[in-house]
């Protein structure tokens, strides 16, 4: 632990606290370094001293307890820890802030702080000015795009209870169950149901049951949302299955369908097993109405690279208040 954190005994901590604000080149790092974690060689641009001086003062700050340093590749950030030190000697830093304000130096100092600050900022917009073209597909290959789901996903209400309808082996409910209460994953397939709870398992919010969409085995108005994902071509009867959303929502809840667009490619309705050559969003958002949805609406999804089934498009409604 810190000298600062330890709380020597008095007058000791004071008489080395005054001690180490007792040097001028200290008290210009401290006021660099409040707002700002800078690297050496920045600070000793800012302050217009070689950096021998500059380490040892730095170091005498860091032993102190005024300052800390994190790696950063070959490089040490500093940054002040003013927040953790004991109240007597932030009172004492607050009084040398404010009497040394004046300081012609100190001006200088924020004013070539500014500028290397502004210099950064350039740097980055020029890398930006330079990677607009190809951002997108440096960003997938550094960084992939769960992280931008991941951020969507988040933006749910943390006290939702959210039903996946339809759930297959689990992939969505997995997702969903980091940033809402309960999940409740319904689908009528055992063998499906059995992947989901293999891959739920150590996802307590997750409640796994078996039923029809025709029939959910979910109480009326449990849920605050609920996801139908490519589920309605399985179906004989959608108009069934949007009055069963409708049913177990709560006033307000939200309605999410993504499924086929109607397509003639019987070949492929027979290979999937489904029931109908995907679904017309006019008669969905129609059928939404009717089971009690207001705001109903539908929106084209953009095809990913090399998918091979019809395109899809996705719906949402709000059920009635």
């Amino acid at each position: 632990m810190d000298r600062m954190t330890q709380a020597p005994p008095q007058p000791d901590a004071m008489l080395a606290w005054m001690e180490c604000l007792s040097d001028p080149t200290r008290l210009r790092l401290l006021r660099l370094l409040e707002r700002n974690e800078l690297g050496v060689a920045e600070l000793c641009d800012v302050l217009q001293l070689p950096q021998s001086s500059v380490s040892r003062h730095l170091k005498v700050l860091s032993d102190q307890g005024w300052a800390r340093s994190r790696r950063q590749g070959t490089n040490n950030l500093y940054r002040t820890v003013l927040d953790e030190l004991e109240p007597a000697a932030r009172r004492l830093w607050v009084l040398a802030r404010e009497q040394t304000a004046p300081w012609a130096t100190a001006r200088q100092d924020e004013q070539r702080l500014t500028q290397l600050l502004r210099d950064k900022q350039s740097d980055s917009q020029a890398f930006f000015a330079t990677a607009a073209a190809r951002w997108d597909r440096l960003r997938d290959e550094l960084y992939g795009r769960g992280f931008a789901r991941s951020a969507m996903l988040a933006l749910l209400p943390s006290d939702w209870v959210v039903a996946d309808l339809a759930c297959g082996t689990g992939q969505v409910s997995a997702e969903i169950a980091n940033c809402v209460r309960q999940v409740i994953a319904v689908d009528n397939s055992a063998a499906m149901l059995k992947a989901a709870k293999r891959r739920t398992a150590e996802m307590p919010n997750v409640d796994l049951r078996r039923g029809d969409l025709e029939a959910l085995p979910i109480e009326a108005g449990e849920c605050d949302a609920a996801l139908l994902l490519l589920a309605l071509t399985y179906v004989p009867d959608p108009e069934a299955v949007v009055k069963e959303m409708s049913r177990v929502l709560k006033p307000g809840g939200r309605a999410v369908i993504v499924d086929l667009e109607r397509h003639d490619r019987e070949d492929f309705r027979m290979e999937m097993g489904q029931q109908h050559c995907g679904i017309d969003p006019t008669n969905l958002e129609k059928l939404m109405r009717d089971a009690g949805f207001s705001q109903a609406s539908t929106r084209p999804l953009a095809p990913e690279p090399n998918i091979k089934g019809p395109a899809l498009f996705l719906t949402t409604g709000t059920a009635h208040n």
